[in-house]
């Protein structure tokens, strides 16, 4: 059996892996670059570099005959699926559940509190030196829609809790029930959407939620309400999205984008009421420690043969 893992981190700066000369395994080092720590074919735990493209991380997967495990630091699998045709059956794909929920929440917080309060306008008026005073929307007594009620939508509703919202619907692929109350069904967002003074998206690309947001959508969106966007930029139909913003009857925040990066000249960046970030939800520095602390975990229980954590499917 192959004992290769590859990992975007020295095996130094991850504390409390399983020794190497112990579990038999040989850990390699490999963030994307050019050139593969080893044959690909003897890894058999994959540890995907973060935010390198599809071209980066995909190819090595045609190579891996003896993987066994792959596993993201990302939330969501969609950048890999391409790769998957490659991978032998057997092969278990686990996200990284735990480890961008704290920075993606605050990231959706921000974006709705610096939208709703005017702060673009501010940090414009400090180039040019002219005081935007006024009264601005606050996000208390505002009803927010959740659409894609995950781990990481139920973190962005555990931050919103402190700041008196008249409302927080939630939505996912299926109806259920929590603690905090109702997570309606996709098939709800007709009556849902015209209540919402905010929407968050923060659902999973899949072919379901692709072009979810398209013109339809948006027309039920009541007039003035803020769009936010910190799933995945093909979630929305960004055609669709700017004529509502440049008529002024929507607003937006966006993290993500279609397409991304958002290239110079994209009318997006000109539009009136919206509110840009360069896909940065899950990048700050809590994402390292979470990240290593789910590597460490993840491989403990590898090496042990213990069930692993977050397998969101196994190849077949």
């Amino acid at each position: 059996m192959t004992t290769d893992v590859w990992l975007p981190f020295e095996e130094t700066d991850v504390e409390g892996l399983p020794a190497a000369s112990e579990a038999g395994l040989t850990y390699r080092y490999w963030d994307g670059g050019p050139d593969y720590p080893a044959d690909p074919a003897d890894c058999a735990f994959y540890v995907v570099p973060y935010m390198k493209s599809t071209d980066i991380v995909v190819p090595p997967m045609a190579a891996m005959a003896s993987l066994r495990v792959v596993q993201t630091l990302t939330a969501g699998i969609d950048a890999l699926e391409p790769g998957l045709r490659f991978l032998r059956p057997g092969v278990q794909l686990c996200n990284a559940r735990g480890v961008h929920e704290a920075s993606t929440a605050e990231l959706a917080l921000t974006l709705i509190l610096a939208s709703l309060r005017g702060v673009p306008r501010f940090v414009e008026g400090q180039r040019t030196q002219e005081w935007h005073s006024g009264f601005y929307p606050a996000l208390a007594d505002k009803s927010v829609l959740v659409v894609g009620y995950g781990s990481i939508g139920s973190a962005i509703e555990d931050r919103l809790a402190p700041f008196e919202c008249a409302r927080v619907a939630r939505v996912a692929r299926t109806e259920r029930t929590t603690a905090r109350g109702v997570v309606h069904s996709l098939g709800e967002l007709p009556r849902l959407l015209p209540e919402a003074d905010v929407v968050v998206l923060s659902t999973p690309l899949t072919e379901a939620t692709r072009g979810l947001v398209d013109a339809d959508f948006l027309a039920r969106m009541k007039d003035g309400a803020l769009l936010v966007n910190v799933a995945r930029g093909p979630v929305v139909d960004t055609k669709a999205l700017l004529p509502e913003l440049e008529s002024g009857r929507l607003t937006a925040a966006l993290d993500v984008t279609d397409p991304e990066p958002l290239p110079a000249g994209h009318p997006l960046w000109r539009s009136p009421g919206v509110l840009i970030s360069p896909h940065v939800g899950g990048s700050s520095s809590a994402f390292a420690p979470r990240a290593r602390r789910l590597l460490t975990a993840q491989l403990r229980r590898y090496v042990t043969g213990e069930p692993l954590s977050h397998v969101v499917l196994t190849t077949s």
